[in-house]
């Protein structure tokens, strides 16, 4: 792979390829990206249910345990 770039200018490497890649695979990156932002969200989502899923219950426990009392 050195041997291909190795007479080429820098900009070559470090503009024109990348560019070159970016146009070609964009939508792919792209596509992966929203894909791992929508299953973080997702995930985010799940804790966020859950936590309060068991906040609610301890909260009803706790208040029923208290009129045990009386």
């Amino acid at each position: 792979m050195r041997e291909i770039f190795a007479g080429l200018p820098w900009w070559v490497k470090w503009v024109a390829v990348p560019v070159i890649a970016l146009v070609v695979f964009g939508s792919l990156i792209a596509s992966v990206v929203h894909f791992v932002v929508y299953l973080l969200f997702k995930a985010l989502v799940f804790v966020a249910l859950v936590g309060g899923l068991i906040y609610v219950v301890r909260k009803v426990r706790a208040s029923s345990a208290s009129r045990s009392d009386w």
